[in-house]
């Protein structure tokens, strides 16, 4: 598992390294960064990029978002994955073939992140297609817990055996909101064992086999009052006490509109860390960026 040299995750503005980018990347907080299609154009930029940040920083880690389908950052010259949900559409048919299809998509995109010099994608999905959150729908893999499990182990093993970490997300649940975390809060009404007869047994399942995990920017106001990328119920008790997680805790970009209601940029990275996040993500929003390094 990587160790991060800071706290951070920040983003940069284009295809190749700004004054300001560099100055940004070479702060003590900043340890990582995560890029977006406006910093890809060939393979070939995106390895300059790349090496042009750990010129600035060699420990840096970057990271991209590559689970497949709707969600694919790298595509012109990259492999165009499938949506995950395709899996599950095949383990229907023939459990075999699908774990299979999954282990070798997940080893393929390793593959072609890692030669351009990024070191892991926030993958796999682990949320479940309750038919009712738009926004995971068909990057989930399946819609039952115990066929999700199994081709998200697929997919994982296939990221291990090319060295690349594994990131779950969302924990503990995205997929039995409608509203989406990036324009709205989203509440799940739910109650604890609800949850956790469902949305939770992926996670509970895989949390002592995945490096990291990000959580949702979802509320469980039956379980806790805040979100769970801000709640140290979620985080610490349940999380890392009951179900064994020993990696990195990577908040959801603190940007989005899930996020606003605990306060300033500055304040969610400061109640994100005392929860249990490892890492904050502040995306998109290069003047917050700059104010919480100054």
């Amino acid at each position: 598992m990587a160790e991060m040299c800071g706290p951070l995750m920040v983003d940069v503005g284009g295809l190749a390294l700004s004054a300001e980018d560099r100055e940004v990347l070479a702060h003590p907080a900043v340890g990582s960064v995560i890029l977006f299609s406006r910093n890809v154009d060939t393979p070939a930029q995106v390895r300059a990029l790349t090496d042009a940040m750990r010129a600035v920083k060699p420990a840096l880690q970057i990271a991209v978002d590559q689970e497949g389908g709707r969600v694919q950052r790298f595509r012109e010259g990259f492999t165009r994955l499938p949506a995950m949900r395709t899996f599950g559409d095949q383990y229907d048919l023939n459990p075999h073939v699908a774990t299979t299809a999954a282990f070798d998509c997940g080893a393929l995109m390793a593959r072609e992140v890692r030669a351009v010099g990024v070191d892991f994608s926030f993958a796999p999905v682990l949320d479940l297609d309750a038919g009712i959150s738009g926004v995971i729908g068909d990057r989930a893999f399946h819609r039952q817990p115990e066929p999700a499990i199994a081709l998200i182990r697929a997919f994982m093993r296939g990221m291990k055996s090319t060295g690349m970490m594994t990131i779950g997300k969302h924990f503990p649940g995205h997929g039995s909101v409608a509203a989406d975390s990036h324009v709205a809060l989203p509440v799940d009404d739910r109650s604890w064992r609800e949850i956790e007869a469902y949305d939770l047994k992926p996670f509970a399942a895989l949390a002592t086999e995945l490096d990291g995990i990000m959580p949702a920017h979802v509320v469980y106001p039956q379980v806790d009052a805040l979100p769970a990328g801000f709640s140290p119920f979620w985080l610490k008790t349940v999380l890392r006490e009951q179900l064994g997680f020993r990696g990195l805790v990577f908040s959801d970009d603190l940007c989005m509109e899930g996020a606003v209601g605990v306060g300033s940029i500055s304040e969610r990275v400061d109640v994100a860390l005392a929860a249990g996040c490892d890492v904050a993500l502040i995306c998109n929003r290069r003047d917050e960026v700059l104010r919480v390094l100054n």
